[in-house]
C-alpha cells in the first residue's frame, strides 16, 4: 500500500516526484518523503508526517532541485508513523533508499550492523537495507553490484529504488513480492509502484518481474532477471481510455470487474507473503503484539462483506481454533452484547463509509475489546481512519453496485488474517502455513482458469430466462458461498433468491423445490461431498432442475434435469474463493438475459451512508 516515485532527467525532477505521491493517495499513508542528489552533488532529504501537501508545502519552504531522485509515502508496518520513521533512509549521506513490503530478518541483520559500527536512527525495517547496501557498495565498488549482492541476504517482501551520491547518474530497483514499474521518457526515465504515478510525464512502461533488478539512466534502461542474466522485458503502452472508470472491452462494469479478480487479488496479495509465512507486519506496527493477545475474534458486516465474515468464521475456527462470532452490522449496532474477553474487534467494507459498520465500530469503543481491525477498500474512509488495525485490499475502484472483485479480495485478506493468527498462536497444523502460502501464490492466475469456463456459464444462465425463484445450496464453508451467489442473483436480475445449508432442504425449503425453481449448488471435492449428494437426490427426486458447480473429481455428470459445470482442481481451504467466481458470470448473464440494468439496479446504492 506504500507508494515509491523516482525520476532521472536533465531538469528538476522535484514537481514530478510530489505529483507522482499525490496520485499515490488513494493507497493510502501516514508520512511522506522526498530524496534528491542536488546540484552541488550532496543528498538532500525532506520528510514529514502526514499527508503529501504538507511535505510539497515544506518543500515550498525550504525547496529541494536535483535530476535524480526518490520519493515515498509510508503505511507504518515497523516503528510508529513519525518524521523519523520517514522514508527515505540515508546512510551516511551517502545513500538513499524507499522500500515497499516487509523484510522477516531485518532484526538479525540490524545486529550484524551495529557490529559494523552502522548507527540506526530509526525503529524501520528499510534502515536495514540501506545500511547493508553502504556495507556491500564499499566492498564492491558498483551500485548495480552491491545491490545484487544485498538482496541476497533480505528474506520478505519488498519494491526497492536506490540513489547514491557517489553514482548520481543512475536510480536502481530491485523487486521482489511488491510492485515495480519503469516509465519511458525522451532523454528522461522514471520509476513507480503504480504506473498512476507517471501518467503525467509517460504512457510508455515496463513492468519489473519478481526477482528483476534494474537499472535505470536517462538514456537507458538495464534489466537483470533473478538469475542475474540480463534480460528485455516488454514495453506495454498504456491509452488515456484504460482507467477505472471505462468499461474498456466490455459490456458492463460488472463483467469487466468479474475479469479484473486475478489481478486485483495479486495486489491484495503484495508485499504480505514472505517465503514460507504471511507477513504479520502487513496488518500495522503493532499487529504481531495484538494478535499475540487475541482469544476472540467478532467480525461486522452487511451485505456482501458480511459473507466474508462467515466464510472467515470457517477458516479461524477450523484452521486455529480461535472462536468466532459473525453478525451483521445493523443488529449489532442495537443490541446489548457481552463482549468476550480479549476480543478483536474486525469490520469489512468495501467503502468504509458503510453507516451501520460504523456506528458499530464506534458503539464498540470503550465495550472492552481489544481492538479493532478493518479490512477494507478505501485508504481514506472513515472506516479506516478511526480502527487501530487495517489491512487494505487494493481492489481499486469498484463502479458496479453489485459487489464482485470487492468480495474476493476480502475473501483473502480474511485469510491473511487467519493465517497472521494462527502463526502467533502457533496453532496451525504443521507445515499448513507454507502450504496455504503456496496456494496463494498461484490462486492469480488459478482464478483465470475459472474465468475462462466463462462460455459454460453463460449457456447454464438460459436456463433462468424465464424463472421466478431460485435456492442456492452450499455445506460447511460453501453455505455462504451459496449465499453470496443468492444476493447477486437478486440484486441484479430481480428473481427471487434464496440460499440454505444443504442439509436443511428436509426442513422446509424442500416444498419449494418443482419443475419451475432452479436449485443452484457449489460442490467443491471436500469432506461433506458425499452428504451433499444425497441432498441433490433429495431435489431431483421431487423434479428440482440442477445446475451443480462441481469439482472435476467429485462424480457428478449431467443427465436428465441435471446440469453439471465442472470446475478445475482447488485446494479445500481456498475453494470458497474459487467457487465465487462462477455465481457472479452467472448472475450476470441471467441479468443481461433479463434486460435489467446491471450496473445500476433499481432501488440500491454503492454505498450505503445512511440507515
Amino acid at each position: 500500500m506504500c507508494g515509491i516515485v523516482g525520476a532521472v532527467a536533465e531538469r528538476n525532477i522535484t514537481a514530478i516526484l510530489i505529483e507522482g505521491l499525490k496520485r499515490l493517495e488513494y493507497r493510502g499513508y501516514d508520512s511522506a518523503g522526498i530524496a534528491v542528489i542536488d546540484n552541488d552533488g550532496q543528498l538532500s532529504r525532506l520528510r514529514r508526517s502526514g499527508k503529501v501537501a504538507e511535505l510539497d508545502q515544506a518543500q515550498t519552504l525550504e525547496p529541494l532541485s536535483g535530476r535524480l531522485g526518490i520519493a515515498h509515502t509510508r503505511w507504518a508496518t515497523h516503528g510508529a508513523p513519525c518524521e523519523r520513521n520517514a522514508h527515505p533512509h540515508f546512510s551516511s549521506h551517502e545513500l538513499a533508499v524507499v522500500h515497499n513490503g516487509i523484510i522477516e530478518n531485518h532484526q538479525a541483520l540490524r545486529e550484524q550492523l551495529k557490529d559494523l559500527g552502522y548507527l540506526f536512527t530509526s525503529d524501520t525495517d528499510t534502515e536495514v537495507i540501506v545500511h547493508l547496501l553502504h556495507h556491500k557498495l564499499h566492498e564492491l565498488g558498483d551500485l548495480a553490484t552491491a545491490l545484487k549482492a544485498a538482496v541476497q541476504e533480505l528474506h520478505g517482501a519488498y519494491g526497492l529504488a536506490v540513489i547514491s551520491a557517489s553514482q548520481p547518474d543512475r536510480l536502481l530497483a530491485a523487486r521482489s513480492g511488491s510492485p515495480l514499474v519503469i516509465g519511458l521518457g525522451l532523454g528522461e526515465n522514471f520509476l513507480a509502484s503504480d504506473p498512476l504515478a507517471l501518467r503525467q510525464v509517460t504512457d510508455r512502461f515496463v513492468y519489473l518481474e519478481e526477482g528483476d533488478i534494474a537499472e535505470i539512466r536517462r538514456e537507458s534502461v538495464r534489466i537483470w532477471d533473478l538469475n542475474g542474466q540480463d534480460v528485455q522485458r516488454e514495453t506495454v503502452q498504456h491509452q488515456d481510455g484504460a482507467e477505472a472508470a471505462d468499461k474498456g472491452e466490455y459490456r458492463h462494469f460488472m463483467l469487466k470487474e468479474i475479469h479484473e479478480q486475478p489481478k486485483v487479488v495479486q495486489r491484495t496479495l503484495e508485499g504480505r507473503l514472505g517465503d514460507a509465512q504471511v507477513l504479520v507486519e502487513a496488518f500495522g506496527p503493532q499487529a504481531a503484539e495484538l494478535f499475540a493477545k487475541v482469544r476472540n475474534v467478532q467480525i461486522i458486516a452487511c451485505g456482501t462483506s458480511y459473507h466474508a465474515g462467515m466464510v472467515a468464521r470457517y477458516w479461524l475456527e477450523g484452521l486455529t481454533g480461535i472462536p468466532c462470532q459473525v453478525e451483521v452490522a445493523s443488529e449489532f449496532r442495537y443490541r446489548k452484547v457481552a463482549v468476550q474477553p480479549d476480543s478483536l474487534f474486525v469490520t469489512i467494507s468495501q467503502s468504509g463509509e458503510t453507516a451501520d459498520t460504523l456506528a458499530a465500530l464506534r458503539n464498540a469503543k470503550g465495550a472492552g475489546y481489544l481492538a479493532s481491525l478493518a479490512i477494507c477498500n478505501v485508504a481514506t474512509s472513515s472506516l479506516v481512519r478511526e480502527s487501530d488495525l487495517t489491512l487494505l485490499t487494493n481492489a481499486g475502484p469498484e463502479i458496479g453496485v453489485a459487489s464482485t472483485k470487492a468480495f474476493t479480495t476480502q475473501l483473502v485478506g480474511l485469510l491473511l488474517l487467519t493465517l497472521a493468527l494462527g502463526q502467533v498462536h502457533k496453532r496451525l497444523a504443521p507445515g499448513l502455513e507454507a502450504e496455504l502460502v503456496e496456494e496463494l501464490r498461484r490462486l492469480p492466475s488459478r482464478l483465470g482458469e475459472v474465468l475462462s469456463m466463462e462460455k459454460a456459464v453463460e449457456k447454464v444462465a438460459e436456463l433462468f430466462a424465464e424463472k421466478h425463484h431460485t435456492l442456492f445450496l452450499g455445506r460447511g464453508v460453501q453455505y455462504p458461498v451459496a449465499m453470496e451467489g443468492a444476493l447477486k442473483l437478486k440484486e441484479i436480475s430481480y428473481i427471487h433468491a434464496e440460499a440454505y445449508p444443504a442439509g436443511e432442504l428436509k426442513h422446509g425449503p424442500l416444498a419449494l423445490v418443482d419443475s419451475d425453481m432452479p436449485v443452484v449448488t457449489v460442490a467443491p471435492n471436500d469432506e461433506l461431498l458425499e452428504k451433499l449428494k444425497s441432498n441433490l437426490q433429495e431435489v431431483r427426486a421431487r423434479g428440482g432442475q440442477l445446475i451443480v458447480f462441481a469439482a472435476e473429481q467429485a462424480g457428478l455428470e449431467d443427465g436428465e434435469g441435471t446440469h453439471v459445470v465442472s470446475m478445475p482442481h482447488c485446494h479445500e481451504v481456498l475453494a470458497p474463493i474459487y467457487y465465487t467466481l462462477p455465481l457472479q458470470l452467472l448472475s450476470y448473464y441471467v441479468a443481461v438475459l433479463r434486460g435489467t440494468d446491471v450496473d445500476q439496479p433499481r432501488n440500491l446504492a454503492k454505498s450505503v451512508t445512511v440507515e
